[in-house]
């Protein structure tokens, strides 16, 4: 892993506490790296096109049945 990734942490707008947040970073060959920042030692790397796959997927409300409702107990919440 790069020591010198630039790490972008994706907040809500009006979030003042400290999350735990989920942070993103390019890298070289392609490489997206993703990692909580409660956990900033495990970090799951995909490729860019895989990366604007989910994205697009996203945007597209392919995942929003994991938001509605269907959340497993004391996962996600603290």
């Amino acid at each position: 892993m790069p020591a010198d990734l630039d790490w972008i942490r994706a907040t809500p707008e009006d979030e003042q506490g400290p999350g735990p947040w989920i942070e993103i970073a390019y890298g070289e060959d392609d490489a997206v790296h993703l990692r909580e920042t409660s956990a900033p030692e495990n970090v799951v790397t995909t490729t860019r096109k895989k990366w604007n796959a989910f994205v697009l997927g996203v945007q597209a409300g392919e995942f929003d049945h994991f938001a509605e409702g269907h959340f497993v107990e004391g996962v996600g919440q603290d």
